[in-house]
């Protein structure tokens, strides 16, 4: 990267010595570093030429951190700011996130910490240019139907959708569990001349044969034992949009005739009724076996695949697209965060190390379940490696490079569960319990009580 193509950051500061210590660490790590020496001259200098990142302080002599804030944020919203501050200081802090700060980091800094927080900053400012690119690629009024993702494998499914939306070609979407193909079908019909009729879903393997034909097309009262009443099927619930159909390749031989003549007279028929019923209805349907297989073993019908794959999208699997995953991950968190009410800002590198060299089998559903449970587990406002050592969906523990002796958390106490995390952060610390305290989100007081309660247990 050249001089002129490096992030500029503004580092403001009162402190000579720190400034020159932050512009030998961030020079090297290849950023253009500026300096201010208090707030006002930082909103001057923010006036007069463009930054893409600034470290500022909170206490400083002529016009303190979160003043200078606000008139940064009143000139140009979009820059972003990280705040610096002494522990005393955390509550100021703090107020600066609701007054527009990316984030805030305490002295003396972490320099990992640091330098993730720098980089999650230039993630996002990449990636909103890359979202705005996009767009125009995409048309302004595509609809991602929050589908995150800029590798290159989601960027040219996104890049189809967007021309097989607008058609009334049935799609196939393939891939593995968990790996968003209701998220893409959803897109295809929001994006379609469709998007104001209804979205219609049905999973095929969720349902047995003999109930399937009746979700699908209906039946007139008394058709069978417990028919009450006649009660429209899913195709006729989707008249006028799209029908969405998961798992087809769960689907009966006797069901796919079926379906295959619905396809091709776009009629159906009521279990247990005479009148042929015209459907105006778009399918979309989902797969994660290969249906050229099902087709050699005799699982599937030849002529009902040539229906159904017009168009055929195939979703990679997370392990693919690895360069999503914090993007992935961060949105979890701030999902869950907010469900669970709680105050967890990110990840440390660590722990972000470790999601990016996992398989997940489970794909995305596997993340968000594993970013869940971390959020919930975790006792600090970072989430660490420790919070991710648990059992995935599929019985595998997130390796961590050290051997685990319980293979997870299933059937221990929360006790025990904050014990285990207590004792990890004062080793991951060096029995440093001022560090320790502040990574799991208590005083150290209490953390001393704790310390003095497990001796005694012992």
């Amino acid at each position: 990267m050249s001089t002129t193509d490096a992030p500029s950051v503004l580092v403001v500061d009162d402190d000579p010595a720190h400034r020159t210590m932050l512009r030998t660490l961030l020079g090297g790590w290849g950023y253009r570093v500026h300096e201010a020496d208090d707030g006002d001259t930082a909103v001057r200098m923010v006036e007069e030429r463009a930054f893409d990142l600034i470290l500022m302080d909170v206490r400083m002599v002529r016009v303190s951190g979160p003043e200078a804030l606000k008139a940064i944020k009143a000139y140009n919203p979009a820059i972003p700011v990280i705040i610096m501050t002494a522990y005393s200081s955390v509550e100021t802090a703090v107020e600066t996130l609701k007054n527009g700060a990316y984030d805030y980091l305490t002295k003396p800094l972490d320099f990992d910490e640091l330098k993730y927080a720098m980089e999650r900053v230039m993630d996002h400012t990449r990636l909103r240019e890359e979202n705005r690119k996009l767009r125009e690629r995409l048309g302004e009024q595509f609809d991602r139907r929050s589908i995150i993702g800029r590798s290159s494998a989601m960027i040219r499914i996104l890049e189809t959708v967007s021309q097989v939306a607008p058609s009334e070609a049935t799609v196939l979407i393939s891939g593995e569990s968990g790996t968003g193909k209701e998220m893409i079908a959803g897109a295809i019909h929001f994006n379609s001349a469709r998007k104001d009729g209804p979205f219609v879903k049905i999973n095929c393997a969720a349902i047995t044969e003999t109930l399937l034909e009746s979700e699908l097309f209906g039946h007139e009262k008394g058709a069978f034992t417990g028919a009450h009443r006649r009660k429209e099927g899913r195709f006729r619930q989707a008249h006028g949009g799209s029908l969405f159909l998961d798992e087809i390749s769960e689907m009966s031989l006797a069901m796919q005739v079926k379906l295959l003549r619905v396809l091709q007279e776009r009629e159906i028929t009521r279990v247990g009724g005479e009148e042929v019923i015209h459907v105006d209805v778009r399918i979309i349907a989902a797969t994660n076996k290969d249906l050229l297989e099902e087709i050699q073993s005799g699982r599937f019908r030849e002529d009902l695949y040539y229906r159904l794959n017009v168009v055929s999208l195939r979703m990679p699997p997370l392990r693919e697209r690895r360069e999503d995953i914090p993007l992935l991950a961060q949105h979890f968190l701030e999902r869950f965060a907010e469900a669970n009410a709680r105050d967890i800002r990110g990840f440390t590198p660590r722990a972000m190390d470790l999601l990016l060299r996992h398989d997940w089998p489970g794909n995305v559903r596997e993340l968000m379940n594993a970013v869940e449970r971390a959020v919930v587990l975790s006792r600090a406002d970072v989430i660490d490696s420790g919070d991710l050592s648990v059992v995935s969906g599929r019985g595998e523990a997130l390796e961590t490079g050290e051997a685990e002796n319980d293979g997870g958390t299933a059937g221990v106490s929360l006790e025990e569960v904050e014990r285990a995390a207590i004792l990890k952060t004062l080793e991951e610390t060096g029995g440093n319990k001022s560090e320790a305290a502040r990574r799991l989100g208590i005083t150290r007081k209490t953390l001393h009580k704790k310390l003095q309660r497990y001796r005694t247990e012992s």
